[in-house]
């Protein structure tokens, strides 16, 4: 990442300018264009950019994310209660930063607080100072300012805003919360596995070599497995981590990311979460900003970014193309073939009623209760897999290990008899 100067003609024609963090040039562009500012140049920032300056800005990074004290959405979205709460009280602007810069307790945030109070007493506007923090400040999250200072609702676009963020908290705890067991069960089963390859089996394998008995075909795979994991545990462990590596990187291309996000909606049990949580997140946030005043265009064009899913992206980008070429927003939806026929049906009667934004908070309801259950579903569904599997897994430790330590002892025994 690195900072970029840019200037640009805000709504009025003014030129304004600033440094923003960003990876490339068209990520500042989209950010300004989120802000209805259009860009005029944009270079990186001389004295800024340099490469000590960039390294020393990531570890700082890393070492607030591992430390836990980065700027989180819970923070964003008390940053947006209290701005409610401020605004519709009267306070200053400036004097309600300063009080919230006081209060914070994380000194990431109040960094944060205190440049946007700087930019702000040099004139410029919220949605610009914010601007300057994209890390913090999602674009969806700029362009709802934007659309509440050209409207005059600011106060209820900062409590808007607050809801949304909490909708999307919600769904991301509940989804963790179901996850969280079989992900336990999966790293335990791991460590297990690891310490029976490495340090039981080897022992396991002494005992039955002081036997000189024919062993079963299960206990020679064992035994087999155990020696190639013991010979070439490094290369396993270097495979496994550049693996990682190069899917990491593969997803950050455009291609990579658009595949995944496709493929993803497609697993078995997993996939439609994905896709309902996806589109109750594209509904309320495309009926907040079309409630706020946003124009339709433009408000597809930042919700495609907010719906953290590149494919489902591409269909909403497909939408307001259709939209801008003046088709209707049912036809438009009709053709991305993403919506059930209840939610398509709900569109065209928000349409023709001129209540979408209505509908748009009902289709989002809607999701809203399938993801719920679904989740519980896949709750109840995963333990009696991971049972299975945990089942399986002692079932192939008793046939391979202890039926021929068993058998041996019988033998053992009759000899002494014998």
């Amino acid at each position: 990442m690195a900072v970029f100067a840019w200037q640009g003609r805000n709504a009025r024609g003014e030129l304004v300018k600033g440094n923003m963090d960003a990876v490339t040039e068209a990520v500042v562009a989209d950010q300004l264009l989120a802000i209805n500012i259009t860009p005029v140049h944009i270079e990186v920032s001389a004295g800024v950019a340099s490469g000590a300056h960039t390294t020393h800005r990531y570890v700082q990074s890393l070492w607030l994310r591992l430390s836990g004290q980065a700027v989180t959405s819970e923070d964003v979205e008390l940053f947006s209660r209290q701005m409610y709460t401020l605004d519709k009280s009267g306070v200053p602007i400036l004097r309600a930063f300063s009080g919230l810069e006081a209060s914070a307790t994380k000194p990431a945030m109040q960094e944060v607080l205190r440049d946007v109070r700087e930019s702000l007493s040099q004139g410029r506007e919220l949605s610009g100072s914010l601007a300057q923090h994209p890390n913090v400040f999602g674009a969806f999250y700029i362009a709802m300012i934007r659309v509440g200072e050209m409207s005059g609702k600011l106060t209820e676009v900062y409590l808007r805003l607050s809801e949304h963020l909490a909708f999307e908290r919600d769904v991301r705890d509940r989804i963790r919360q179901a996850l969280r067991y079989p992900a336990f069960v999966l790293i335990a089963m791991s460590i297990a596995l690891v310490i029976l390859n490495v340090f039981v089996l080897p022992v396991f394998a002494k005992v039955f070599s002081g036997f000189n008995a024919e062993l079963p075909l299960l206990t020679r795979v064992l035994l087999v497995f155990s020696g190639w994991m013991q010979q070439w545990w490094l290369a396993v462990v270097g495979g496994a981590l550049g693996a990682v590596l190069a899917w990491r990187a593969y997803l950050k291309t455009p291609n990579g990311r658009y595949r995944w996000d496709r493929r993803k909606l497609r697993l078995p049990m997993v996939g439609g979460i994905v896709l309902k949580a996806t589109l109750a997140r594209f509904a309320r946030s495309f009926a907040l900003s079309s409630q706020s005043g946003m124009p339709l265009v433009p408000a597809l064009t930042v919700v495609a970014k907010t719906v953290d899913n590149a494919y489902i992206g591409s269909r909403i980008e497909q939408m307001r193309d259709g939209i801008e070429r003046g088709t209707s927003i049912a036809n438009c939806a009709a053709s991305v073939g993403i919506f059930t026929p209840v939610v398509m049906q709900m569109i065209t009667v928000g349409e023709e009623t001129g209540e979408l934004d209505s509908m748009l908070f009902e289709i989002a309801e809607m999701y809203e209760r399938e993801v719920d259950q679904s989740i519980k579903s896949l709750s109840a569904a995963i333990e009696p897999l991971l049972l299975a599997v945990i089942s399986a897994l002692m079932l192939v430790l008793a046939l391979g290990i202890f039926m021929p330590l068993w058998n041996m002892g019988q033998a053992a025994m009759g000899r002494l008899g014998g």
